[in-house]
């Protein structure tokens, strides 16, 4: 009784562990997208890719109370509140609706709803800005919005490949050397 008991605790403690350092990674990574002067996107990219190894190795309820823990473990330690929107909005949250949307095994109603989700994100952050800090100036653009957006998008899919890509390296090669 007492072996498993501590192959338990021992289970747990390395759990724990795991989500401490993946969490401060995501902290540091948030801190240095708030400082850095350029460069903010490649940041909050590595910063999403963290929570996939949480669900790569103990699943979807643990990649959810990670999530939650380096959003409010950013917003705790990070000066700048607003330079964590983006990862609390969008960044931390992929890793996991990707999970559920890659569920479905239908490649077209996955593109058309990781498509969905990004422009509700997409929205969410512009509405989020244009009310609380730039009231006015969004309107006031020369430059037509349906552009700015197939932009966006494009570059969405080619972070969605990123990922995928993360993914399949962290379950093919990195997962063997680190042996969680």
């Amino acid at each position: 009784m007492r072996n498993r008991e501590d192959t338990t605790n021992k289970f747990s403690a390395k759990r724990i562990s795991l989500s401490g350092i993946l969490i401060a990674l995501t902290v540091i990574t948030l801190f240095f997208a708030s400082a850095m002067p350029t460069g903010r996107l490649s940041l909050y990219v590595l910063s999403s890719f963290f929570v996939s190894v949480i669900i790569v190795e103990y699943g979807v309820k643990w990649g959810w109370a990670f999530f939650a823990a380096s959003s409010l473990a950013a917003l705790a330690v990070i000066p700048i509140k607003i330079r964590v929107v983006p990862y609390i909005i969008f960044f931390g949250a992929y890793g996991i609706m990707k999970l559920y949307i890659e569920k479905l095994n239908n490649i077209v109603l996955e593109y058309i709803l990781k498509l969905l989700y990004f422009n509700l994100c997409l929205a969410a952050s512009v509405y989020l800005f244009k009310e609380l800090f730039i009231q006015g100036a969004w309107t006031e653009l020369d430059f037509p919005w349906w552009i700015i957006v197939a932009g966006l998008e494009i570059i969405f899919l080619i972070y969605d490949y990123v990922y995928t890509l993360f993914i399949q390296y962290y379950r093919m090669r990195l997962k063997k050397i680190i042996k969680l």
